[in-house]
């Protein structure tokens, strides 16, 4: 069995988005460890917004999940940004930091995350560009399994090119279970298998998320509905192949009320306590 190699965190978090700033200061997050951010949103922002984001990194360790790297554009990489970007993660003591597994500029931000062409020529400048941005902000950064709707000009299957990314560049890999799951509906194939094929030993941290059935055969990922019972399947699924690694709860727009929210992280916790518990039984019988 392929286990984690685990980073400095654990259980289950959660996704800060500015509009919950406010409604989560007076809600308790004794279920939270950790919480997540996009550094884009948030690099050169002070006054009271960069209080309230103070407030959240001086209790709890935080992520950063990349939105505008654009590790697979045709556009050279922001060399100013990941200037800005590296300050920012030293500045706030950030254990993590993640990207897109995708592009979104061409001479100028599309505003979309852009599926990569799954081809070895593509591997290869992906690979590339995340070797520089891991020697730029001298960190091992991770890469996130992305949703996407289709695969033009496509040589390798979106398992094999994601490895071959992930062996070649020498990353970590941020495991997005609803991602898994929109995709094996959107593009038939069995979800399960796929999570097999995935290096365990690479898992930085997971993802779950909601997202909307636009068809039968169609879902869009909006991060914007609850987590529906085939993904929690899937994190069970993976926790059991690889053993509990850090998972968030990403949500991005129609927020429900804290306390709703927070049941959804809790759900985390009780998936990974059951496995914890699994993996205690387990050592014992081999210890006895």
């Amino acid at each position: 069995m392929n286990k984690v190699s685990r980073i400095a965190l654990e259980g289950a978090g959660l996704g800060l988005r500015r509009a919950l700033l406010g409604p989560l200061q007076s809600a308790n997050l004794d279920c939270v460890d950790f919480m997540e951010v996009a550094p884009e949103n948030w690099i050169g922002v002070g006054g009271k917004y960069g209080r309230q984001l103070r407030s959240y990194t001086e209790r709890l360790p935080f992520t950063c999940h990349g939105l505008s790297l654009s590790l697979g554009g045709p556009s050279p990489l922001d060399e100013t940004f990941l200037r800005r970007l590296k300050t920012f993660l030293d500045q706030n003591q950030i254990v993590c930091y993640s990207e897109h597994l995708s592009y979104c500029t061409d001479e100028g931000h599309l505003y979309d995350l852009m599926p990569i062409p799954f081809t070895p020529e593509a591997v290869h400048h992906v690979a590339q560009r995340i070797r520089h941005v891991q020697e730029v902000l001298e960190r091992r950064i991770a890469i996130e399994n992305v949703s996407y709707y289709a695969a033009p000009g496509a040589e390798l299957s979106e398992l094999d090119f994601i490895n071959a990314v992930l062996q070649e560049a020498d990353c970590g890999l941020l495991l997005d279970l609803n991602n898994i799951y929109v995709n094996s509906v959107n593009h038939s194939y069995d979800a399960a298998e796929f999570l097999r094929g995935l290096p365990g030993g690479r898992v930085a941290y997971g993802h779950i998320a909601g997202h909307y059935n636009e068809a039968e055969d169609l879902i869009v990922d909006t991060h914007a509905a609850d987590v529906i019972r085939p993904v929690w399947d899937l994190l069970d699924q993976a926790y059991q192949q690889f053993g509990v690694f850090p998972t968030l709860l990403e949500r991005d727009f129609n927020f429900p009320a804290p306390e709703v929210l927070l049941q959804e992280v809790q759900q985390i916790h009780t998936v990974q306590k059951k496995y914890r518990q699994q993996e205690t039984a387990d050592a014992k019988r081999k210890q006895g």
